[in-house]
């Protein structure tokens, strides 16, 4: 008994200790809120993937002024952007922005114009503008040269995906790449959090499942565990989260054994991964026009499930965020404030995918960045999601929850 009071008021100065060291400016957790220098902080953020592929100081500032004027407080957005050695050339004469390239089982860093200096700029935008991000380590997905490129290069044949992360970690590949981006910005109060890996599922764009990532093997909660460990390692500031989908292993549960986002098949166990020990809040998307159609018939009562996440954080006592989420062919104006509405009562943040700038002035506002993103009469890429201020019914909605998240801020 005295040994177990002992070690409680020990751990119990130990975490007020740790929470007095956290230099000014950093975002840090307190029970299910964000705290900002010892106040509440929350928040309506977006997404912008795209932001360090402008080219320009210009059409960056003209970014940041909008989503200031959106209210918005925290964006998401990549940190990689990998290449082959094929794609250089093409790369260099288009002027797109890229961070590794591949040549062999190795790949070579770029730190240059060209390359994470401006992500450098980017991120010193932001805190002049008094935004934080949230910064993307990697891709689950092959856009941007995400894991599958680490596994083309280093995974050999009939590999699976994420069998082989273990084997990318002992061999640093995808370890040394961030810790170069963790240590370039772990000083600075404009990062918001470090996340791991944008959607990780037991299966890519490009390798199947294996038998190592089924139902109820928790290898995504390991490799969790690991990689969130390591950060720490290096960073004992920072918030990491996972950038998770926030599905579930309800494996009891017959009524959802059907459902990939609860019965384990995408390979994350939520309810698990939120009690690790450096992971510091839950992320969740959801787009039920390709999950759940049945929701967006009106009066349908359908729950698209955003509940779960929000009761798991409840659980395990830590924030939580609506990190994506979106439409295309309903109407916004009409599907988007329940949604919002449901955040804002179990008080937790949102982020819808993606925000929308206008008056981009880059290579005369018309440039085709790569794939199908582009800037097209001066408006940032458009997949269908995309917010501008000029759909005034769908950009008041999210004005409006700004001012009430504003309003149980410090």
């Amino acid at each position: 008994m005295y040994f177990a009071l002992v070690t409680a008021v020990f751990s119990f100065f130990l975490s007020a200790t740790l929470a007095s060291a956290v230099p000014q400016g950093f975002v840090t957790t307190n029970g299910q809120e964000f705290e900002l220098d010892g106040e509440p902080f929350a928040f309506v953020g977006s997404n912008s993937f795209w932001l360090p592929l402008l080219t320009t100081d210009t059409d960056v500032d003209t970014t940041f002024q909008q989503i200031v004027e959106g209210g918005i407080k925290v964006v998401r957005t990549w940190g990689f952007n990998a290449i082959n050695g094929s794609e250089l050339a093409g790369a260099l004469e288009s002027n797109l922005t890229y961070y590794q390239v591949w040549n062999s089982s190795e790949w070579i860093l770029n730190d240059g114009p060209q390359g994470l200096e401006r992500l450098d700029n980017v991120v010193e935008t932001a805190g002049k503008f008094g935004i934080k991000l949230i910064v993307t380590f990697t891709n689950n997905w092959v856009g941007y040269g995400g894991s599958d490129l680490y596994l083309a290069w280093i995974g050999g044949e009939n590999c699976y995906f994420l069998n082989i992360i273990p084997t990318l970690n002992e061999y640093a590949y995808l370890e040394r790449y961030v810790q170069t981006i963790v240590e370039r910005y772990k000083n600075s109060p404009n990062i918001f959090a470090w996340e791991l890996m944008n959607e990780a599922r037991c299966a890519s764009d490009t390798y199947p499942s294996g038998p190592n990532c089924v139902p109820g093997t928790e290898t995504i909660t390991t490799w969790y565990k690991e990689q969130s460990d390591f950060v720490r390692s290096l960073d004992p500031f920072h918030m990491i989260t996972t950038g998770g989908e926030g599905q579930f292993y309800w494996k009891d549960d017959t009524a959802l054994a059907s459902d990939f986002n609860f019965n384990g098949q995408a390979g994350e166990d939520f309810d698990r991964e939120l009690f690790l020990e450096n992971i510091d809040f839950g992320v969740y998307h959801m787009y039920p026009e390709s999950w759940y159609p049945q929701a967006l018939i009106p009066g349908s009562g359908f729950d698209t499930g955003e509940l779960g996440p929000a009761m798991a954080a409840k659980q395990a006592n830590k924030p939580i965020v609506l990190e994506e989420f979106g439409v295309k062919k309903a109407n916004k104006s009409v599907i988007y404030p329940g949604w919002v509405q449901r955040a804002e009562d179990t008080k937790h943040a949102i982020m819808p995918w993606q925000f929308g700038a206008l008056g981009l002035t880059e290579d005369g506002g018309n440039r085709i960045i790569k794939y199908t993103d582009e800037l097209l009469n001066g408006a940032s890429p458009n997949d269908g999601f995309a917010i501008y201020k000029s759909n005034t019914a769908v950009w008041d909605i999210f004005t409006s929850a700004a001012q009430v998240q504003d309003s149980r801020s410090g």
